[in-house]
């Protein structure tokens, strides 16, 4: 009995594994000598275009070492992409920008995802719990079919019969001109170098045309205005083109006259230029005199800068008149001063001068000179007199 029951149990449970997903517990159980994932992993999910023929419990890895292993590999809601998630060991620590690609253990091996730094850019953060990595971050290698049919396509419609007249055409080419193909070639090894020496004007000239390109294009408007408009213009030039060619015609012979005038008169033309070196030299002497001169001419006798004072008949005077009353009041009474007394020139001809002679030779009584203290009964004097006038005592 107690057979029987263990029987009966094992056939409930193998046709109870038949149903719908009746295998996946067993589908889902990790493999034998699979990744570590610790005690604390993470689990992120990427984004493929193609998943070729990966399978849950496919390895994880990171610098070929296993890091983890695939759980779920769904459709995506677009259905145009994959969405394969994946659990990694918690003390694995990759940055939040990583990149994932699918790729084969060997050539004929399983294929297992790998995990790796971002190429072109620095890496940032830290991938976490929950993370995707966007379709922009993955990539799949080519696999041995896709090679081989390349490679088939290739030999089979690629044109890989016409090597043969390719190789032919150019033995005949070359065949008997080798020195002037080994000349050549050498010419274009000095040619590279003077290129490369010139690289910088190279540059800048390629520089000035995407300027001259820029500003065309700014003048767009411009010049589609012009080319317009010149038709205009060329049928007025077609419509004088005679005298045009008869105005050309007249320069022309008003040159050759000019010309002949010139050949006659040679000599009296280098005699006159002769002539005026000497005074060509004294103006070159005359240097930085002769503008300043010339700048003084108009205004002679007076200096340039009377021109703006003398207006015709009546010239312009600006005067700065300082009336501090204070200092002339201070001046005019200070007792330290000694009397105002008159120049001695002017002492000495006002003073002998007699104003008439008697006949017998005594001399008249000089002028007096005027006094210069204060009238009697003032005694404040000029600056008493000022102290007054200004409410003083």
């Amino acid at each position: 009995m107690r057979r029987l029951a263990v029987a009966l149990m094992a056939s409930v449970l193998l046709l109870a594994g038949c149903g719908d997903g009746g295998f996946s517990g067993l589908y889902n159980a990790p493999l034998p000598g699979g990744a570590d994932i610790g005690e604390h992993p993470y689990r992120i999910t990427a984004r493929f275009s193609d998943v070729l023929d990966l399978v849950p419990q496919a390895g994880v890895k990171v610098n070929d070492v296993p890091v983890g292993r695939v759980e779920k590999v769904e459709l995506a809601e677009d259905t145009k992409s994959a969405i394969v998630t994946m659990i990694v060991n918690g003390d694995v620590a990759l940055p939040a920008n990583a990149a994932a690609e699918l790729r084969q253990s060997s050539l004929l091996g399983e294929k297992f995802v790998e995990l790796r730094e971002p190429a072109g850019e620095p890496a940032s953060g830290r991938l976490s719990d929950g993370a995707e990595i966007p379709l922009a971050r993955t990539n799949r290698n080519a696999e041995v079919e896709e090679v081989l049919g390349a490679l088939s396509l290739l030999l089979n419609g690629g044109g890989i019969d016409q090597l043969q007249n390719i190789v032919r055409e150019l033995n005949s080419a070359l065949s008997g001109n080798e020195a002037d193909i080994r000349a050549l070639l050498s010419r274009v090894d000095e040619l590279a170098t003077e290129l490369d020496g010139q690289k910088g004007e190279i540059v800048r000239a390629i520089d000035g045309l995407n300027r001259l390109s820029s500003t065309l294009v700014a003048q767009t408007g411009d010049l589609n205005n012009a080319l317009d408009n010149l038709a205009p213009g060329l049928r007025i030039v077609t419509a004088q083109r005679d005298q045009l060619v008869g105005m050309l015609q007249a320069l022309d012979s008003l040159s050759g006259v000019a010309v002949d005038t010139v050949r006659q008169s040679r000599d009296e033309l280098i005699g006159n230029l002769r002539a005026l070196q000497p005074t060509l030299r004294k103006l070159a002497e005359a240097g930085e005199n002769l503008p300043i001169a010339l700048q003084i001419l108009p205004t002679y006798p007076f200096p340039d800068v009377a021109g703006a004072v003398i207006k015709g008949d009546y010239a312009n005077v600006t005067a700065r008149v300082d009336l501090n009353l204070d200092s002339l009041v201070q001046n005019f009474t200070s007792s330290s001063q000694p009397p105002l007394q008159p120049p001695p020139d002017l002492a000495d001809t006002l003073n002998p001068l007699p104003l008439d002679s008697d006949p017998g030779g005594s001399p008249a009584p000089a002028l007096p000179l005027p006094r210069t203290e204060p009238p009697a009964g003032d005694s404040r004097g000029l600056g008493g007199l000022l102290g007054s006038l200004l409410g003083g005592g």
